[in-house]
Formats: C-alpha cells, structure tokens, sequence
C-alpha cells in the first residue's frame, strides 16, 4: 500500500487521500457477518407496533449488568434490551442518558414497524457456534479476559424505519435500519457486541414525540445506562451511564468505525459479580484479520474520515494515516495545543460518597483547574462541595494528579500524558485507604476541548473514605510515581502516606493504594513512534485543604515527569527547578549550566519575561480557508464556516451544505427596514416603549418586557401563549420538571416568537429555525461557534455578539461595582438604595475568577485582579472597550486591589507569596512594599487624602490590620485583638475612621487611625467579604447570602440587599462616580 496526503489537491473532499493501483482494506461488516437470525434459527418475533415490548426473556441463570444480576430481558421496539418491563416510550424516547431502568441500547430511537415494516428478533442461545464466536471476539479485544460465554442473548432489528406521523409524506422506502446487539456472559462478567452492516444505517435520528411540526431530529443515543439504583436513604440514585454517541456524526461513525479493529463491530465489557465501576470499550490497534479483504483499482480514492487538529498534519503509513502535531504544538494530532500556554480544565464532579456510614451526593458540583506548563504547577479547585465530605476528601489528591500528569514538565527523554492521550480518554483509578480499608472509585471522562481550547473533563466520585474532623490538616510529601505505558493504556499502582494533624489528636500517618488506568486511542499506523515502557512522574510542593466557609476543596501539585532512572546533574537548571522568571505563557529553555531563555508560546510574542497573544485573525496568521471565519483565542484560534457551508473532514475547510438556494431563505427578510438613510435612531421611530436598535443600513424595534407588537405600535395588555411556549412548557413537563444539559428545550424570546438559534440543552448541537420553529435546511452544526442565524420574524431581532465587551451604565450618578465569579457587575443607587431595575453586567470575563475591583474616577476606568490568569487587568468604561492585561508574571493569588486616583498608583496583596506590593496604573514601576511579617494578607484600601494603606491580615493565630505611607514607610498594627477573619475594609470619609467586616466575629467595626475610638456598628453579619462606604452606609458582600447588603451606619439596621438572579459568591465591590 503506497500513497500520500494530499490535502490541497483534494481540498474539496477536505481529508487525506490514497491513490494506489492494487491496496486491500480492511472491510466493514455485511449483513452475511452478522450472527444468524430470524425464525429458523429459534428466534421469536417481536410484534409490531410503534410501542411494544417482548415477553418477558427469563435466562437459565443471572446476568451481571455493572455489578448487578438480572433474570430477564426484555427487547423493545425503539432498539433497546432492558432487565425490567418498559415503561410508556413518551417517558425515555426522546430522553438522552442514564435512564430510569436498566438499558443496553445498540440504537434508541423513535422506530414504529406498524404495517409490518421490518422485523426484530431475539432469542437466549446455548448453541456451541454461537457462544465460541463470541469467545473469539472477546479475546481479540480483551486479551486478559478469563471468559468462557454459557449463554448468549441474541437481538437484531432487520429493515426497521422511524416513526413517522400521519400528516407528513411517508419516507424513502429504503430509509430503513438493520443492526444487531450480542450479549455474551457466564457466572460472573457479561461483554456486548453492537453490530452494524454496511448500508444497514440509513437514518440517524427520530423526531421528537411532541415536535409542534417542527423539524428537528435527535440523534440516537447507543449505550449503556445502570438505571436507578434503589437507596435505604434517599429512596433511589442515579446510576451510572456509558454512552457511545453524542451527536449525528457519531451516529454515522457507528458503520465507519468500530472499537474491535473491523469496521461496524462494537464490543463492551459490561458487567462483572464482584466489582465493576463502569462499561469498559475493546481497544484493537494494528491490522486485524477479517473476511476476504477487497481489492481498488488506480481510480479508487480511499477516503481517510479520521479528523486531525486544525494545528496538525497527514502522514501515510503502509497501513493507514496518522495526526501529528505540527511545530509549536503538542498533543496526539486529533487535538493540538501550543506550546507553552497555560492550560485550563472544566468540568463537573458527581456521585455519591460515603463518609464514614453517611452518603453525601456529589450533584454536578463545579471543578476547575489551572496548570501552567512552562512549570508544571497544577492547579484544581472543586466549589460547593458538602462540608462532610471536603474534609474527608483532602487526602485524594489523585482526583487532581490527572491534570498534573496530562501537563507536567517535561524533563529529558519523556513526555507529558496529553501527547499520548490527546483531549478523549478515560480515566478509572480506585483508592483503597489503610488502617480502614474504606475503598473509592474515580472515573474521569475527558470530552474533548471546549470552544475557548479548555480541556473538558466530568469526574464521577463513589465510594467510601475515613471520616476527617473539621478544622483538620493534612499534609503529603513529595513522591514519585511510576507510570507502565501499553498501547492506549498507561497503568500506576503506588501506595502513599499523608499525615493529618487535628486539634484533639494532633498528628497522625495513614496511608493509600492507588491503582489507575488511562485508556486512549493511539494511532497504530505509526511504528516509529516508540512509548517509552516507563516514565516517572515526581509530584513536589503538595499542598491540599478544604475551605469551609467557601466550600472549595482544592489541591496544588507541582508536576515533573522524566525517565525512571537517568542522569539528574541538569535538574538544576531555573527551568528544572522552577526559579526561573519567565512569563507564565512562555517556555524556559534550558542552556549550558545555569543559563536558560524564556521564550514565549505558541501563538504569544514578547520578550519571554512579558508575553502578549497575537491575534492570528488580525495579523492575517489563521489557517481559515474559503467560506469561513476566524475567531482568536488565547494561543490560538479557530474556523467557522459561513452561513450555508459546513466542515469537511479537516475541519478547517468548508464546503456547501445547504439544500436550497441562499436566496430562498433570505428572501424571508424582505419585511426588514432597510432604510439606508437612517443609520442612528435619532429621530425617535419607536413607540416609547420600545427600544430602537441600529444595523447596518437599517434599524429595528423592540418591545420592552410587558409589552407586545410590532415595536411601533404597543399594547400592555396579556398576549396568548405562544407555539413555542406551548411547546417548550409541554418538554419542560415531559422533563419532569428538571431537562437534562443535552435534552432539548426549545428556546423563545421575550415576545413568545422561536429564538433564531436553536441548541439541545448544553451542548454545541445547533441549527437556525424559521418564524415557525421549523429548522433551516444547510444550518445544522456541530461546531463549537453557533450558527449565524437572522430571526424571520419581522422586524428582526439583532442580537449583538459578547463583544463589545464593556456595557458601562447610563446615566446612572452613583453605581456599586461588584465583583461575581466570571463577571463585573454594575448595581446602580437611588439616593442610598439599591436599585435593582438598573443592574446589569458591565463585563463578562469567561475563564476568569475576579476577586478584586478599584475604580479610577479620573480616568473612568476599572481595575481587577484575576485569580485564575493570575494577572492584573483593566477596561475603560466605555462602550465597546476590551480589557487589557497589566501584570502578568510573578504573581501566584492576587486578591485585594487599591487603586491611588491622585498619585496614580495601584496596590495589590499576594497572599501565596504573602506580600503587598504596588505599580503605576499602567503596570510599569512594579516594586514590592512588604514581604516579612505577613501570613495571608486580604484586603487592601488606600487613602489618596493622606497618603496612607491599611490592609488586613487574615493570620488565624494572630489577625490584624496594619497601615503604612503608599512609599512603604511607618509600618504600624492598627488593630490586632478581638478580631477574627477580617475580610472587608474600607473607609469612612464622614469620621476619617477605617472601618472592617470580620467573617470570624461577624462584627462590623470602625476605629480612628491612631487605634482609639474603636465601635461596633452592627453585630451580627453573616460572611462579608468586601466592603464600601457612601453617605452614613456600608454596602457589603454577603457569602451566606450570595448578595449585597446595604447597613446604616447611625441605626445600625439593616436597609436593603440585591441578591442576583445568578447565584454566586459575590467578591469585592467599590463606588462608581459617573458624571
């Protein structure tokens, strides 16, 4: 087999090509490879109907489901097995996974064979063919297998179709599916084949039961769900789930690929007596032997479906193709990330966790992690985690190694895990801890990268560990762990000691096995790339703990990984040891001895101590080809196709995908205001209330909430319920209530009228709809960027893209800003009330965590310091401004901010490195003011009147609040008893008093600057966290409240709160004076 890619030559087909005068292939299943069926070979017949479900199955003896045995079977008509009785198919069908009863599904989906249209059959087999065939597959895909089949249970739907209702014209006659599912087990594991024929999948998705007449079809979901799980405490759980397709791409792959190394043939570990998490896939690599191969002749073209990376290249090998990365990238070809960039995670923790005899859910609770390659830190924090089960998982410090592991500095001759794993793989680790034997399963499914280029990875937690008392610390020291490398697999088995140091007990070693293995899809085409059999990972400065009263649990490793055993004399070099000063998005590249150079990563230029991202779609620098547009992200960017195109298999090229003329669907707008001459609304056209937004050429107007119409003529009255309403009440029901992230809601506008852009749930599967929620034919994608889709609905509705990224209030006088998670929030006051009517958000900050926020009024601008970019940033508070990065390096968790209005200066503590330190608002002159005799300062103010600091100092054993000149000098405590967590600070300009919030004492507090005149203003706070002072009040965030709340000073009363609609930790706020 000879060939080459030949990617420009064959741009239109966007793939890879082989061109050869005599190769042979591996072939997809027939339908004669199939295992036998129908009635001559003992099967029954299921009736038909578009609802129905056989006579109970009742096996000879017990079928292990996960770790469950089951007796019966049940085989339905919309391509599922069950182990109970099915309930009405309204109640799952159009549902995605896990279920409420057991499944395994080779093809769910919305199938009617009414009118004897196609045929399903089933059966329980002992016949010796039968039973040695599936022997053979389970050996070929799990080689270590002990597994001799007794039984087989045997179910095919032949030339099946979809339901279809009655008022829509039939379907082609040969839009029909075949498909078959084999379940093989013994006394104690059970394994399952899918089966799919070549030509036997014609449809890939069902319209959903109550669509409205809209057409939009899900996709077949092909799995397997465990089903609920009955509790002695909470009644029942959700059980775990595997799922083999996602979209209508996967869908299709399901006759192009396979898991077992022929094409169309599917094989799952599915069950086991004794312990099973859960469904393990067969992983075959290399050329495997199959029925007789095909030969081509000079004029075939094979196409090669796998995708590579928009940042990766083709190569032909003798027996297939493979990705790679091209320079200044890493990963496994399928997904490249460049080189040097720090790297972020997301994703959701869940499961059910027993602490000591007490189960604690986990329910989709947030995880993030922060890595920065260049050297190996590995960030990761876990937020609203139970406060039982916090404290007890502080010593997994495993659910935080993977992340370590997939980026850890690369010393000589080794290489991280995301190179071998790329961004798709499964992770299974089990921690068996000692002296108690308590035993806790951790799978980690990585889903891919996220449109912003983040690692997304759900994180399911079961099991039992040793209770932890609160208050408790616990303490690991550095060690080594030794990974073994298999093809798609890495495996580890360490025993750890950590100590845990309590108030009652004080310290005390226990210890932990971790057995783990990471299963991937490698290229097997590739001989050249030798993995290597070992490599160590050498985990240093862990650090662990669990923050009560922000409920985060949260874990810190720095990660090196080498050869097991090799020279280590260079590990001295700055880029090995960790003290070199390059920026935290460049390389350290290590020279002779102690010399090194900083250079910046991929996708970022500067100096390699600053480094700044090049906008590849700016500089014209993207890979973007015809009919697409680029968009930048930090490193990096990516393509999007037009309106009317779709990906090729590259996934950077775009082709024609729509099926009607462009100007059929255009020609739906006709009704628009295209009036060149009005470019502003100046003139006033819309009712008055009605807001008139600008286009291109045109305007438009839109009604305020309450009312309805055309935007020129109103009426406050109650309009009827609309289509899409009926229609998204009747899912949200059908939904019980709680929809699932991928099950689809249909999305309406304020006016009732189908929102242009349509989604399933969470995910990126999306289409454009007309005025009647029908979708637009060719608008369909799967892509990270939505759709660029016009409303039909006259006049339209524009709908700005995030950018710009600053919407600064209007006229507003006085407004608090408040910080919110990833966001800046702008709270407007009415006199010295909270106006809520008025809130919106001034920035959205996607990726950031903002603790710290200062105003500069002279310049009318907003400062921030970011905890998860670690950086320093600014916007001025214009519409249409971008922030812009300050400070960047050498800062590790910068949290309070103080900005000096009259000497132009900004202060700032680190409360890692414990230190205060200032610099000209433009970053420039960066110098440290203090870095003794602080253990974790919070809060900094500055008082530009007098030229004086004051911060506090969150020590546990010893707070206080300190105050100094803005140069540095005449350090002195101002305050050090009687005081707890002093989170808040600000001053009183009326007394000339500094005033504080303690989180400890629940005080709110002020006292003159030489320490006299010190009272209590309110006695009974919740958890403040920041804090300003405007005419007699103080406006505090709230942590218990998730809100602002506003206190009079003279009455000591609480007057008003804001608490958001999305609810949130709020952090620093301060005092906007707009003119």
């Amino acid at each position: 087999n000879s060939g080459s890619c030949a990617m420009e030559r064959w741009a239109m087909l966007a793939a890879c090509v082989l061109l050869c005068c005599s190769c042979t292939m591996v072939t997809a299943i027939q339908r004669a490879d199939m295992f036998p069926y129908g009635t001559l070979n003992g099967d029954s017949v299921l009736r038909e109907g578009d609802d129905e479900t056989s006579k109970v199955l009742s096996l000879p003896r017990p079928l292990y489901f996960f770790n469950s045995p089951f007796s019966q079977l049940y085989v339905a008509t919309n391509g599922i097995i069950s182990a109970q009785d099915l309930p009405m198919e309204k109640q799952y069908v159009d549902d995605g996974f896990p279920t409420d009863f057991p499944v395994v599904a080779p093809f769910l989906a919305d199938i009617d064979t009414s009118g004897g249209r196609g045929q399903i059959y089933y059966r329980v087999t002992e016949i010796p063919s039968v039973l040695n065939r599936v022997a053979q597959e389970v050996h070929r895909g799990f080689p270590d297998a002990n597994f001799t089949p007794t039984h087989a249970v045997v179910a095919t739907w032949e030339n099946v179709p979809a339901y279809e209702e009655q008022t829509r014209p039939p379907s082609p006659p040969n839009k029909v599916n075949t498909f078959q599912a084999v379940i093989g087990y013994d006394e104690t594991d059970s394994y399952v084949l899918f089966l799919y024929p070549e030509g036997g999948l014609n449809f890939f998705g069902t319209l959903p039961k109550e669509s409205y007449n809209v057409e939009i079809e899900l996709p077949a979901r092909v799995g397997f769900s465990r089903g609920e799980i009955p509790n002695i405490l909470t009644s029942r759980n959700e059980g775990p789930y595997y799922s083999v397709t996602s979209n209508e791409q996967s869908v299709k792959n399901l006759y192009q690929f396979g898991n077992s190394g022929i094409p169309g043939l599917w094989l799952f570990h599915t069950g086991n007596r004794y312990s099973f998490d859960n469904i393990v896939p067969a992983s075959i690599k290399g050329p495997v032997s199959t029925p007789p191969t095909v030969g081509y002749d000079s004029h075939m073209v094979i196409l090669f479906l796998q995708q590579c990376s928009q940042n990766a290249f083709c190569t032909d090998y003798a027996t297939g193709f493979c990705c790679h990365c091209q320079p200044g990238f890493y990963g496994n070809g399928r997904q490249c990330l460049p080189d040097g960039a720090p790297q972020r995670v997301s994703g959701k923790v869940s499961g059910t966790v027993y602490v000591g005899s007490t189960p604690v859910s986990l329910n989709n609770i947030d995880l993030h992690a922060y890595i920065v390659v260049g050297d190996g830190r590995a960030y990761t924090a876990i937020s609203e985690v139970p406060e039982p089960v916090g404290w007890a998982l502080m010593p997994v410090a495993p659910i935080g190694e993977l992340f370590g592991w997939l980026f850890a500095l690369e010393l000589q001759n080794s290489q991280a895990g995301f190179k071998l794993t790329g961004a798709e793989f499964s992770r299974h680790a089990e921690v068996v801890f000692y002296p108690g034997n308590q035993r806790l399963s951790i799978i980690q499914t990585a889903r891919g990268l996220d449109d912003h280029n983040h690692l997304t990875v759900g994180t399911v937690i079961s099991g039992s560990v040793p209770f932890l008392p609160p208050g408790a610390e616990v303490t690991m020291e550095p060690f080594k762990e030794t990974y073994q490398y298999y093809p798609s697999v890495a495996t580890s088995t360490s025993i750890r000691e950590y100590s845990v140091v309590t108030a009652d007990r004080g310290s005390e070693s226990f210890s932990f096995q971790l057995k783990q293995n990471i299963t991937y899809r490698d290229c097997p085409h590739n001989n050249q790339a030798a993995t290597p059999e070992t490599l160590q990972i050498l985990m240093e400065r862990v650090f662990v703990m669990f923050v009560k009263e922000e409920r985060i649990l949260r874990y810190a490793i720095t990660n090196k990984i080498s050869p097991v055993r090799g020279e280590t004399n260079y590990l001295h070099n700055p880029c090995y040891a960790g003290t070199h000063d390059c920026d935290t998005t460049a390389q350290c590249i290590p020279l002779e001895d102690l010399a090194f150079q900083c250079q910046c990563a991929t996708g970022y230029t500067g100096d390699g101590h600053n480094c700044y991202d090049i906008d590849e779609c700016a500089e014209g620098l993207g890979t973007c080809g015809d009919n697409s547009e680029c968009v930048n992200l930090p490193g990096s960017h990516r393509c999007h196709c037009q309106r009317g195109y779709e990906f090729g298999y590259d996934g950077r090229t775009c082709v024609a995908g729509l099926t009607v003329p462009l100007r059929s669907i255009l020609g739906a707008f006709s009704t628009t205001f295209l009036h060149p001459q009005l470019q502003k609304c100046s003139s006033s056209p819309c009712h008055i209330n009605a807001r008139c937004i600008n286009g291109l050429g045109s305007f438009q107007c839109q009604c305020q909430l309450g009312f309805f119409g055309n935007g020129f003529y109103l009426t406050p009255t109650e309009r009827p319920e609309s289509m899409c309403e009926r229609w998204r009440a009747s899912l949200i029901e059908h939904y019980g209530g709680k929809p699932g992230p991928q099950q689809y809601v249909p999305q309406c506008e304020p006016d009732g009228e189908f929102s242009p852009v349509q989604c399933y749930g969470e995910t990126n599967y999306c289409w454009c709809v007309d005025q009647n929620g029908r979708m637009v034919p060719g608008t369909k994608s799967d892509d990270a960027v939505k759709p660029a889709c016009i409303s039909s609905v006259p006049p339209p509705t524009v709908r700005p893209t995030s950018r710009p990224d600053v919407t600064p209030p209007i006229n507003t006088g006085i407004t608090l800003l408040y910080a919110q998670g990833q966001k800046i929030g702008a709270l407007p006051l009415n006199g010295t009330r909270l106006d809520e009517s008025r809130s919106k958000t001034l920035l959205a900050l996607h990726g950031s965590i903002v603790v710290g926020i200062a105003y500069d009024c002279k310049e009318n601008q907003v400062y921030w310091t970011d905890l998860s970019a670690r950086s320093i940033n600014r916007a001025s508070m214009v519409s249409g401004a971008e922030p812009e990065v300050l400070i960047n390096t050498n800062l590790v968790s910068p949290e309070g901010l103080a900005v000096d209005v009259k000497r132009r200066l900004m202060f700032w503590v680190d409360s890692t490195p414990d230190v205060i330190e200032r610099a000209n608002l433009d970053g420039s002159g960066r110098r440290t003011l203090f870095d003794t005799d602080l253990v974790n300062p919070r809060a900094i103010i500055v008082v530009s009147s007098t030229g004086t600091l004051y911060w506090t100092d969150w020590n546990r054993e010893a707070p206080k609040i300190e105050s100094s000149s803005v140069d540095g000098q005449n350090r002195q405590v101002i305050v050090s008893d009687g005081i707890g967590l002093p989170n808040a600070l600000t001053y009183d300009s009326a007394t000339e008093q500094i005033c504080w919030a303690d989180a400890g004492t629940k005080r709110l507090e002020c006292i003159s600057s030489d320490g006299s005149g010190r009272r209590v203003i309110h006695a009974n706070l919740n958890y403040p966290f920041s804090m300003v002072y405007y005419r007699n009040h103080f406006y505090y965030t709230d942590w218990r409240r998730d809100g602002v709340i506003a206190v009079n000073k003279h009455r000591s009363l609480f007057t008003d709160e804001y608490l958001p609609e999305q609810r949130s930790h709020l952090k620093t706020n301060c005092i906007m004076h707009t003119l």
